[in-house]
C-alpha cells in the first residue's frame, strides 16, 4: 500500500492519513479528540506536555504531524465514512515510549510501531481491528520497514476498559502473524512482525 493508495479488505477501505484526509480524522475522534483529548498524542509527547495540552492543543500537534508530510497512522472507511484508526510510525517518533521503563527499546534493531487503536463502538465488533493489522503491515511494507512491535494489554477479565485496550490483544496480533518477543509485565508484552526479502 503506497503512501495515497488504498488498501481494501473484507470490503472496507484503508487510507494512511494524508493532509486531504484530515477532516476526517476529525470527524472520528469527535468533540472529546477519541480517549479524552488525547488525539493520539499520549506516546509521542511528554507525560507533562500531554497533560497540558489535552484536548485543544494535542489537536494541533496532531495537525502539525499530518500537515508536516508525516504519516501517523491509518483511516479504515465503511461506506466512504470513517469507522477507525491505527496510529503506526517509526518508534524514533514515539518519544514517551521510548522513554518507558516498561516498554523500553528491546534491541538498536529499526522497527515501526502499532501504538493504539480507536474504532467507533458501532463498529467494534466488525473484525476491523484485525484488518487494521494487516493493513498497518502493508503500510510499511510499502515504507521499507522490516520490523513491526506491537505492545498489546494482557488482559484479566472478559471486560477491559477502553483506556486499557487501546494497544490491542494479544490474540489480535498472533493472528496476523506477530511473534511473542517480551513480557515487560504482568499486563503488558511486547511482540514482533518480521518483513522478508520476498513480501516486498
Amino acid at each position: 500500500m503506497g503512501k495515497n493508495t488504498v488498501s481494501s479488505l473484507s470490503q472496507m477501505e484503508y487510507h494512511p492519513l494524508t493532509p486531504d484526509r484530515w477532516a476526517d480524522l476529525e470527524s472520528l475522534f469527535g468533540k472529546h479528540g477519541a480517549y479524552g483529548g488525547c488525539w493520539c498524542m499520549w506516546w509521542r509527547l511528554k507525560r507533562s506536555e500531554f497533560e497540558k495540552n489535552q484536548g485543544a492543543l494535542n489537536k494541533l500537534e496532531m495537525k502539525n504531524i499530518v500537515e508536516s508530510g508525516r504519516i501517523p497512522g491509518i483511516i479504515v472507511y465503511n461506506a466512504q465514512k470513517p469507522v477507525g484508526w491505527c496510529s503506526v510510525a517509526p518508534r524514533d517518533e514515539f518519544g514517551s515510549l521510548n522513554r518507558s521503563r516498561v516498554l523500553k527499546k528491546l534491541d538498536d534493531k529499526p522497527v515501526w510501531s502499532i501504538v493504539c487503536f480507536f474504532i467507533l463502538k458501532k463498529s467494534q465488533r466488525n473484525g476491523i481491528a484485525q484488518n487494521l493489522i494487516r493493513a498497518a503491515i502493508d503500510f510499511v511494507k510499502s515504507q521499507g520497514g522490516q520490523i513491526i512491535e506491537a505492545y498489546p494489554t494482557v488482559p484479566r477479565s472478559d471486560r477491559v476498559p477502553p483506556w486499557s485496550s487501546f494497544m490491542g490483544f494479544p490474540s489480535m496480533f498472533e493472528k496476523a502473524g506477530f511473534s511473542l518477543e517480551a513480557k515487560p509485565s504482568a499486563s503488558k508484552i511486547v511482540m514482533r512482525y518480521y518483513i522478508s526479502p520476498n513480501d516486498r
